[in-house]
């Protein structure tokens, strides 16, 4: 599950690891999926911008070969039970971070991102991976 920023690498073209993580994952028969709460902070960017059309394309085109994956009541449970955690022990998270994260920890899935956030919940995550480092 591609967080929002590594989205935004990708649309960009501008971190070669990325675009290769990506096809290598696709290439190995892998699932590229989003939160739609991703895609609804992809639309804002678009809307921030004025709704240039060259920038809805590249969204458009993007969205068409991923997953987007839907809020449902599990995850929304997963939230809850993710902010209460996250504000007993201190650890500051977005709203939209949080959201992302317990959708990608209810799906079981590998969170794609280079938000430093995240770091603090690494382990409540099934997986974490930075595509912007090469390994």
């Amino acid at each position: 599950m591609l967080d929002t920023n590594m989205v935004s690498h990708v649309l960009r073209g501008d971190i070669k690891s990325v675009r290769e993580r990506l096809d290598q994952t696709v290439a190995l028969g892998g699932t590229i999926s989003l939160s739609v709460i991703s895609q609804a902070e992809l639309f804002y960017g678009w809307a921030r911008r004025g709704h240039p059309a060259a920038l809805g394309k590249l969204i458009g085109g993007f969205l068409v070969g991923v997953e987007v994956q839907p809020w449902t009541e599990a995850v929304a449970r997963c939230y809850g039970d993710l902010r209460a955690s996250c504000e007993a022990a201190g650890v500051n998270l977005t709203t939209s971070d949080m959201m992302i994260a317990a959708h990608a920890k209810t799906l079981g899935a590998i969170l794609v991102s280079r938000d430093k956030a995240f770091q603090h919940i690494r382990s409540y995550l099934a997986a974490l991976e930075d595509w912007t480092v090469d390994i």
